[in-house]
């Protein structure tokens, strides 16, 4: 087939139309946030990343205050790994408005209406995309519910 010269090659974009996108433009700065849980430091990650205008919060588990007991039920649970999720956020220089992917991985099929509905009390003003997995089992076994956290910074 002959190349009709309509469309650019592999690699030639001079028939592009609008601006030119950079591939690197160069160092960036990052920042690590900790939350001083014990896995941070023994498993060789932080709480949260923050990439020039990226933010990334790790897998967050409803891991209660210290001297409370754990959330019983999925709803609290998943309130917690929010909360816990979103002072990451803030700590990183964003909020939950800046958020467009979060994934949240469940223990149980019969506990998503009460994770989705904690979800929507946080995120629903904003929806990021989103995808619910359930697992066979997360570290600790009275965990039902774990949070990941992707966001953009506007105007960073």
């Amino acid at each position: 087939m002959a190349d009709s010269g309509t469309l650019p090659r592999t690699g030639d974009d001079s028939q592009r139309e609008g601006p030119r996108r950079t591939l690197y433009a160069g160092p960036i700065d990052v920042q690590r946030v900790s939350s001083g849980f014990v896995y941070e430091s023994s498993y060789g990650y932080c709480r949260a990343v923050r990439a020039g205008d990226r933010v990334f919060v790790s897998g967050t588990a409803p891991v209660p205050p210290a001297g409370e007991e754990l959330a019983a039920g999925a709803y609290r649970q998943m309130l917690r790994c929010c909360e816990i999720a979103v002072a990451a956020l803030e700590r990183c220089g964003a909020g939950t408005a800046d958020v467009v992917r979060t994934r949240m991985y469940i223990t149980d099929l019969a506990d998503a209406d009460e994770v989705g509905r904690a979800h929507a009390e946080v995120f629903g003003a904003n929806p990021p995309a989103t995808a619910m997995v359930v697992v066979a089992g997360l570290l600790d076994p009275g965990w039902k519910v774990e949070l990941e956290v992707d966001a953009i910074v506007a105007g960073a």
